[in-house]
Formats: structure tokens, C-alpha cells, sequence
């Protein structure tokens, strides 16, 4: 131990501001047990000449995106809501001062709150996974001393400037779900410790009721900001102890210098995920990661300089898969969107020649059910990537013929977003359409920024047979996937456990290496002893000409353990029962596979689209028999 503090000076200091009686016993241990894993020396070292120094290393950073985009793209429109327009010079001074004003708040990378003394087991999780190296325990251990800085806010340009200003201050930038209630935004900011918040003034009675739950839980509540109406206008009684954007960054300095990350380990932002099955875990990012992430998205989507991009994914949602930074990196056009419509979509791409967009199916299927009188020709073919939950195949190709070229993706808040693109093959040009729509709903390969996306059995962690049948779970290794889950060591430990990230999902891997997602491993439903994938029933349900949407849980059943229960929602004009719905399942399906119960409704989705099968599952368990 003695030997690994004294060749890693930076940690000791950081470890002596805890002093080893404020680390408990199993963090000890951790340290202990894989200390001599972590000091394996780095070859480059043993070549005579090679040095790292100022000259050639500086951590990576998305932040140094828009100090390019500043001089390069510096006239070009940043950003577009409304009539209000910026362009990257603006957006650039714009950022600066509002870091510098964050900083006059008492925002930095020092910062103890209150002054305390912290039990670091969270920051040890590294210890437990070899692949990680000392950089990454730094970070760990420095993580609970930097401020966050949480924000709720839909997709304008403030929620967009904040995702470089406060990583410029030192900070780390905390996302919160425009969805929660009161009650969850109050347990995400005691989560997350954020100093101050910024809010929507369309959001401000949601945070307003979390900071009055804080204040009764005894937890001192974050600072106010409120994010007013680009026309200046605000909602009344705000609170006079809260500051309003615009003064606020008016009050900063666009010479400020920015505070560039010490490593490039260290944390970027904390994303919550969806909590569709549980409470939602905080998943920190890295400047490393969001870096990586950030250029390989760009590049495996062709998303070339100067694009004109479509805020249609909620920037709180991993940080917008990273392309908040990747549009500076491009200097792309940001046509920020506060609501999304089929109307506002088509109107925004004809007005402003929109080139790219993204969304989850929900956004997909949006689009080619909307009312004729709201659509307009597109100007040309606009590209889109959709990920979030596997969309139906006939999805792709009426997106098609609307004009828009879709690409299908598939990742997860712990992979930043993409972990995987279907990258298309010329050959399949000339399959038949079916065979065209299949290929082209696949999840595909790992996406550039991980180094391994493979299909195992999560008990022996063997690697599944590539025949498109064997089922397994979807696991991850590489540059892109999360640094670990705030403040849970346990949550950490079991997801990098095997030395790869569990996704939790289950797919097959077919011969030419592209994966398919098959279910959650918690959805599968088992009936008579068989698995039924209830994507597969989902994919046939939506071959039904009436049917809009449709999720398959599992109802508890005496006799078969379970049965396949169908939660459906019909399209506008039409008019089906379940024993038709039934029928055209056994048509198309295996019998067992065929739902036994249909259930007529809207279905509960979580702002990335993704459908909240937990609560659905509780409504097929409080069926009557």
C-alpha cells in the first residue's frame, strides 16, 4: 500500500484529504486486493526516448469542440428557436460567461458541500474491475468533491449552452427527466447533491414542490435559476431568492479561463436512467468518454460539417447520445424544438432544410401516422437515427417513403447512448423488401467508440453461437461505456461483473456477426416451460392493419405459470376485438406464442419513448381470473 501511494502522488494527496479512518474496512480491502493489479507498468515507459508530457497529452474533452467551432464555423447559426438565432461565436461568449458566472456562485471542481468528510466506498467501485487503471480511481475518489449542477428543461438553447458552460466551470453537469413529478426531482437532487438548479419556467411548480419535500426532509435545497421565455417573459411569483438566466449570465465575464479537466477520467455529467423497472440509477460519464463517443457517432452516421440537426431526442436523455457536443464539433445548426409534434417537425425541416434528426420509434411511428395537412415535402432525404426500443420493421419503410433514410441503433444510458449501428451492406440492396426491412431492424455491430459488443451466457460468460437462434444477454466492453453508478457500489459491481457491462437485454447473434435484440431479460415470458420473446408477438401485433401500438407482458397463469397478455391501442376508424387480435396472432405465430388476453389502451411511456412494461405487468397480475 505504502509503495502504491508513493509512485501515485496525486491519489495520496486525495486519499489523506480523507484520512484512512473515514475509508470503512471493505474499501480498505478493495484498495488492498487490487493495488498490485493497478500498478502494472505501461510499456510504452520502457522504450528509451518516449515521454508524456504537456506537448503531446491533454485530456480529452468534448469542451474543446466549440473552442474550434467559435473560430472556424464562427459566423455560422449555432443555435435556432423561434426567431431567436446565435451563432457559434455568440454561443461560445455566450457559454463563457455563463461559466464564469456559475463560478461567482461558488461552482468549481473543490468544492465540499457543507464542509463534510465522506465515506468513500462508491469512489473504490474501480477496484473491483481489473480493466480499469489508477486514472479511473482518481476520478472516482474526486468525484463527490466536484459541485453539480442539475438542470430540468426541455430542448432550448439554455438547456444547451449549460451542457458546455458548466463542464467549463469545473463542474458536472447533472440531466434531470422533464417527466418526473415533485417527488422524484427531490430525491434525484438529494441524489445527486447539485448546488444549484436551473429550471424551465414551464417547470417551475415541479421544482418548486421538490424543493419544499428537501427543506421537510431537513436537506438543504439547491440555488434557483430560472430559465425564462427567449421573448424575456417569465411566469409570476417567482421566488425572489432565485436568479433568472439571462441576468445571470449577463453578470458573467467572456474572458474567463476555462477550467479544463485535471484527467480526462474525470466526470462530465451524471445521466438518470429511464426507471422503467426500478428508480432511476445515476450514470456518470467521463470527459474521455463523452469525447469518444462524441466523434464516433459523428463519423459512423455521416454526419459531416455544417448539419442542420433536429432536436427531437431529449438532450437529458445522455446528453442528447452526445451530439450536444457533437454539433459544435461540426459546426452544425441546433433547431431546438421545446415540444415535439408531427407538425413542428415537418414545418421546422422545410423551414430551416433540416439534414439530421433522431428519435426513439415513438417519434418514428409520430410521424407516419400523422395527419396528412400536417405533412410538407421533404426538400430532401432527411437522415434519422432511432433507438430507444426496436421499432417495428414496416416502420422503416414508411419512413422511407415519406423521404427519410433510417438508421437503427441500439445502446443504453451506461454506453452514453449508441453501443451499436447497423451498419448497412451494399448486398442487401437487391433482397426483397421483407428481407431489406429485417436487415435493417437489426441492432447490427458495435458502435467505434467500444472496443467489443458480443452475445454470452451470463452464467459461464461464453460467447453464444452466431446462429440467430441461441439466445443470450448483450454485454459491453470499451472507451464508451460508463464509469459507474453514483453513490452504488453494489449496482456497479453487478453490472461490470465478468469484466464486461450487462446490459440486462437479450438478443441473438447472427452469422455475420450483427446482433438482434430479443426482449429484456426481465420481459421474456415463460408459459409451459417455453420462452416466448415478446418482441417477436409485438413485431406480428403490429403486421395488424388496426393496431397503432402494442406492448406483450406476462399474466400469472395457475396452469401454464404464465400467458402471453397483450396491451394494444387501435388506430382512429377502425374497430377490432381481442379474439380478432387473437386469431391473427395464432395465423402468424407459434399457438403458445399467440396472447391469450388482449387489453385495449393507451400504453405508459417514459420520455425516451421507451414503454414502462413494469406497470403494465402489474395491471395483468390485478386481472380477475
Amino acid at each position: 500500500m505504502n509503495h502504491f501511494f508513493k509512485n501515485h502522488k496525486r491519489l495520496t494527496s486525495t486519499f489523506n484529504i480523507f484520512g484512512s479512518s473515514n475509508l470503512s474496512k471493505r474499501s480498505r480491502a478493495l484498495f488492498s486486493s487490487f493495488a498490485s493489479d493497478l500498478l502494472e507498468p505501461d510499456s510504452w515507459k520502457s522504450m528509451e526516448g518516449l515521454v508524456r508530457c504537456k506537448a503531446n497529452y491533454v485530456p480529452l474533452s468534448p469542451i474543446s469542440f466549440l473552442e474550434r467551432s467559435a473560430t472556424v464555423y464562427r459566423q455560422r447559426t449555432s443555435v435556432i428557436y423561434g426567431s431567436l438565432k446565435f451563432t457559434w461565436a455568440e454561443t461560445h461568449q455566450r457559454c463563457l460567461k455563463l461559466a464564469s458566472a456559475l463560478s461567482q456562485l461558488g461552482i468549481s471542481r473543490g468544492d465540499v458541500r457543507n464542509g463534510e468528510k465522506r465515506d468513500v466506498t462508491f469512489n473504490l467501485v474501480s477496484l473491483r474491475c481489473s480493466v480499469l487503471r489508477c486514472s479511473s480511481i482518481i476520478l472516482l475518489l474526486v468525484n463527490l468533491f466536484i459541485s453539480k449542477v442539475a438542470v430540468l428543461a426541455p430542448n432550448v438553447p439554455a438547456m444547451y449552452e449549460l451542457h458546455f458552460a458548466v463542464p467549463m466551470a469545473g463542474a458536472v453537469f447533472c440531466t434531470l427527466n422533464t417527466r418526473h413529478d415533485s417527488n422524484m426531482v427531490s430525491i434525484l437532487l438529494k441524489h445527486s447533491e447539485a448546488k444549484i438548479i436551473f429550471v424551465d419556467h414551464q417547470l417551475l411548480d415541479i421544482a418548486r414542490g421538490a424543493l419544499d419535500l428537501l427543506e421537510k426532509t431537513g436537506t438543504k435545497p439547491p440555488m434557483v435559476v430560472l430559465i425564462s421565455e427567449s421573448d424575456g417573459s417569465s411566469p409570476t411569483g417567482s421566488s425572489s431568492s432565485s436568479y433568472e438566466y439571462e441576468s445571470l449570465l449577463a453578470n458573467g465575464h467572456s474572458g474567463f479561463e476555462i477550467r479544463q479537466p485535471e484527467s480526462e477520467w474525470d466526470p462530465i455529467s451524471v445521466n438518470y436512467t429511464s426507471g422503467t423497472t426500478s428508480s432511476p440509477k445515476g450514470v456518470v460519464y467521463s470527459h474521455r468518454g463523452a469525447y469518444l463517443n462524441t466523434l464516433a457517432t459523428l463519423f459512423l452516421h455521416g454526419i459531416g460539417t455544417m448539419p442542420v440537426y433536429l432536436w427531437t431526442v431529449p438532450m437529458f436523455h445522455c446528453n442528447g447520445w452526445c451530439l450536444t457536443w457533437g454539433m459544435a464539433a461540426q459546426g452544425g445548426t441546433n433547431v431546438c424544438l421545446r415540444k415535439v409534434t408531427p407538425k413542428d417537425i415537418f414545418d421546422r425541416i422545410d423551414q430551416h432544410k433540416v439534414t439530421h434528426m433522431a428519435g426513439a420509434p415513438t417519434v418514428l411511428s409520430m410521424i407516419v401516422n400523422s395527419e396528412v395537412r400536417d405533412r410538407k415535402t421533404l426538400p430532401h432525404k432527411v437522415e434519422i437515427m432511432t433507438g430507444g426500443a426496436p421499432p417495428p420493421p414496416q416502420i422503416f419503410f414508411k419512413m422511407e417513403e415519406l423521404g427519410f433514410g433510417v438508421s437503427q441503433l441500439y445502446g443504453l444510458t451506461e454506453t452514453y447512448g449508441p453501443g451499436t449501428y447497423c451498419s448497412w451492406k451494399p448486398e442487401w440492396d437487391s433482397l426483397p423488401l421483407n428481407e431489406r426491412l429485417k436487415m435493417k431492424a437489426r441492432q447490427g455491430v458495435q458502435h467505434l467508440g467500444l472496443e467489443d459488443v458480443d452475445i454470452k451466457d451470463p452464467v459461464t460468460m461464453e460467447s453464444v453461437p452466431a446462429d440467430g437462434k441461441t439466445i443470450g444477454e448483450i454485454m459491453f466492453r470499451g472507451n464508451t461505456v460508463m464509469s459507474g453508478y453514483l453513490k452504488d457500489l453494489k449496482a456497479t459491481e453487478d453490472a461490470f461483473s465478468g469484466g464486461w457491462f450487462r446490459s440486462g437485454d437479450l438478443a441473438v447473434k447472427h452469422s455475420d456477426g450483427y446482433i438482434e435484440v430479443k426482449d429484456r431479460a426481465k420481459d421474456i415470458v415463460i408459459t409451459g416451460g417455453e420462452n416466448v420473446c415478446t418482441l417477436e408477438v409485438e413485431t406480428v401485433l403490429y403486421n395488424h392493419p388496426a393496431i397503432l401500438e402494442a406492448a406483450v407482458v406476462g399474466r400469472p397463469d395457475d396452469f401454464w405459470g404464465q400467458t402471453p397478455c397483450a396491451f394494444v391501442k387501435i388506430k382512429e376508424g377502425f374497430d377490432v376485438d381481442a379474439q380478432d387480435i387473437i386469431k391473427f396472432c395464432k395465423d402468424h405465430l407459434p399457438h403458445y406464442m399467440a396472447p391469450k388476453t388482449v387489453i385495449f389502451e393507451d400504453l405508459p411511456r417514459n420520455s425516451t419513448g421507451k414503454v414502462q412494461k413494469f406497470i403494465l405487468r402489474e395491471k395483468a397480475k390485478a386481472l380477475p381470473p
